[in-house]
């Protein structure tokens, strides 16, 4: 059963937030590799987004809230939710962008944040809430 204290959350919130980073480094890496290979520049970026969410989901799994990752609906659903984390955070930053005298860069801050905020809820409370019970 899906532990719901407040410990218990700001665990799965620090887990999340070290699984996240690391997913962003391989977004990060695997972009700044495949760019210069791989031609549309579009395809690099949908690739290395794919690759970290990969990476973000196995250790979501297996270490933030420590459930078996062998599940095609939840690893569908996870990826699922990060395609809307996608959306958020490129509508955050551009509209941080267009509508506030802000850097380019603090924009896409906002909107790393902000899909960040409901990703962690998104996933904490529906693609791993209901997992069944926590992996030994």
């Amino acid at each position: 059963m899906p532990r719901d204290t407040s410990d218990s959350m700001r665990d799965y919130a620090l887990g999340y937030t070290l699984a996240g980073g690391l997913a962003a480094g391989v977004d990060i890496g695997g972009f700044h590799w495949l760019a210069p290979r791989l031609e549309p520049l579009l395809l690099s970026a949908v690739v290395s987004f794919v690759l970290a969410a990969m990476v973000n989901y196995t250790l979501s799994s297996l270490w933030v809230y420590r459930r078996c990752w062998r599940s095609l609906r939840r690893a569908a659903l996870f990826m699922a939710f990060a395609c809307v984390g996608l959306a958020v955070n490129a509508g955050v930053t551009w509209w941080l962008a267009s509508t506030l005298p802000l850097h380019a860069t603090l924009a896409k801050a906002g909107g790393v944040a902000t899909a960040f905020g409901i990703n962690f809820w998104m996933n904490t409370r529906l693609v791993f809430a209901r997992a069944g019970r926590p992996q030994a």
